[in-house]
């Protein structure tokens, strides 16, 4: 029996705050993660997706970072607000949010180096 379908990491990384990388707790990670997570479960689809945190996803310039798997979509700049779209349209609808995609191929293999 598979246990989950999809799984979503968010980069709840941490480094000083003068630190030139930045990181994704700085712009509320936490939070997105956690808007995620009740989301899920209030939408019933927790039994077959999981919201988890990550360590340093290595996109400190697109945090908040966001990975979807099995897709391997990456999302940038997310915010608690982008919760219910990727949830909605990825997740459910199976159309990734292509204004929140990181626009770079090392990210997105479909996508091009800007």
């Amino acid at each position: 029996m598979k246990r989950y379908e999809r799984h979503i990491f968010v980069c709840e990384n941490r480094r000083p705050d003068d630190h030139p990388k930045g990181c994704c707790a700085l712009k509320n990670s936490i939070e997105v993660r956690s808007q995620f997570k009740k989301r899920l479960k209030e939408l019933g689809l927790s039994p077959q997706i999981r919201s988890n945190a990550a360590g340093c996803l290595d996109a400190c310039e697109h945090g908040v970072a966001v990975v979807v798997y099995p897709e391997q979509i990456w999302y940038g700049n997310v915010t608690i607000d982008d919760v219910e779209e990727i949830i909605q349209e990825h997740l459910i609808n199976n159309n990734p949010v292509e204004r929140l995609k990181i626009k770079d191929s090392k990210f997105n293999k479909d996508e091009k180096n800007i």
